[in-house]
């Protein structure tokens, strides 16, 4: 099987990709703030966010559980309920990558997630982030 080549590894390509996953997660938290289901809120945007981000989403949406389950595996003391809206917005994203979007590596997939938690979380989130996301990657990757 022929994988995708790796979005973030042309010139440009890592900004955008970079502006994908930003929309992705804004999204993500916005659907969460307001309780309402996130491919609905997919559908009624009148800027439709880049294919990268549709994919992301898209891709938490149909996997959420077991997405859900193996940060509640793995995140020690923190039920994914417990973890700032944030945090757990950029968890399931990066989980999602991690586990189905294989051509990204992982090291690339950690970098992004710490970054955006370090851009748009708590000050502790950056660490969190990285803490709980190299435990799954070293489980579902073996670029880890």
């Amino acid at each position: 099987m022929s994988q995708r080549p790796d979005p973030d590894a042309t010139p440009g390509a890592r900004s955008d990709a970079r502006r994908a996953r930003e929309r992705a997660l804004g999204l993500l938290y916005e659907a969460e703030a307001r309780e309402v289901g996130i491919l609905d809120l997919l559908s009624c945007q009148d800027l439709p966010p880049a294919p990268l981000a549709v994919e992301m989403i898209e891709g938490v949406a149909t996997h959420a559980a077991a997405i859900d389950a193996l940060l509640e595996e793995v995140a020690v003391d923190w039920s994914v309920p417990r973890m700032a809206p944030v945090d757990r917005a950029i968890l399931r994203l990066a989980v999602y990558e991690l586990a189905h979007r294989g051509q990204v590596p992982a090291a690339v997939v950690l970098n992004e997630a710490v970054e955006l938690a370090n851009l748009y979380s708590t000050a502790s989130s950056g660490r969190f982030v990285n803490g709980v996301l190299a435990t799954i990657a070293r489980r579902v990757r073996h670029d880890s």
